[in-house]
């Protein structure tokens, strides 16, 4: 399950939409939000028909598991300590999820990219729309701006959310985005390809077909199209009680992550 409430990073989400709040109060939808509005493919069609009342259970599992080893990268980057195995010496990971993880190790061990960025989270009331850029890496003095998929597929809309990023980086930063590309940890590839390529058994690194420009365009049209459907739109709920707890003396003690007070049961 996603998590609803991230206290520190100022981010309320749900399981169809999210929204980042800026310092000024203001909520602003995240990338990923506005890229709703863009046109699913036929193909997508067939799988909703094909999956039916399945359909949410198979997107939030995608979606848990896209979560664990997004986490699993990060952590890894931090230099902490990723185990397969718990406390108790049960495996915590499933075959999958450790699979990816070690894709990323493969990645980060194999090609000389120096990490400059790992998991920024960007808010910008001029552009108007707010993101988590995944890696920033420096490549033969180049920035690159990459982004991690677990996905069983590539999609379009993926480049335009990777050009929104680089607006959101530009925006603030001296030295700006050179170039691009999805680390793909799911991918069909069965060798290490040839020179020059990066990729290994399970993952590749893509580059873009079409120029930044372009994709970052086509989001422009995707955010006016969103924004003419959803432009009111806002968090369904802003407060969340973390914890209750119904005590002996029969008043409820309410805790949330600011305070807790008494009232009556």
């Amino acid at each position: 399950m996603r998590d609803f409430i991230h206290i520190e990073k100022d981010r309320i989400e749900f399981l169809d939409s999210r929204f980042y709040q800026h310092a000024s109060g203001v909520f602003l939808p995240s990338v990923t939000t506005i890229l709703d509005a863009y046109p699913k493919s036929a193909s997508f069609f067939e799988w909703l028909k094909k999956n039916g009342e399945d359909s949410d259970e198979i997107r939030d599992e995608a979606g848990r598991k896209g979560s664990t080893v997004h986490q699993l990268c990060e952590d890894y980057d931090a230099g902490f300590e990723c185990n397969i195995l718990s406390d108790s010496g049960i495996a915590q990971y499933k075959q999958i999820e450790w699979a990816m993880l070690e894709r990323y190790v493969e990645f980060r061990n194999r090609f000389n990219y120096e990490l400059i960025a790992n998991e920024l989270h960007y808010i910008s009331s001029a552009l108007g729309f707010a993101g988590t850029l995944d890696r920033v890496f420096r490549v033969n003095g180049k920035l690159v701006l990459i982004d991690i998929k677990t996905s069983n597929a590539l999609h379009n809309h993926f480049w335009l959310q990777m050009a929104a990023y680089k607006q959101l980086w530009d925006e603030v930063n001296t030295e700006k985005i050179d170039s691009i590309g999805i680390l793909w940890l799911n991918a069909k590839t069965r060798t290490e390809g040839k020179k020059g390529d990066t990729q290994g058994i399970g993952w590749q690194l893509k580059e873009p077909e079409k120029s930044m420009e372009h994709y970052w365009s086509l989001f422009q049209s995707v955010y006016a199209t969103w924004k003419e459907e959803n432009g009111t739109m806002k968090p369904k709920n802003t407060t969340y009680q973390l914890i209750h707890k119904l005590n002996p003396n029969g008043t409820k003690e309410i805790t949330t992550g600011k305070h807790s007070l008494q009232e009556s049961a």
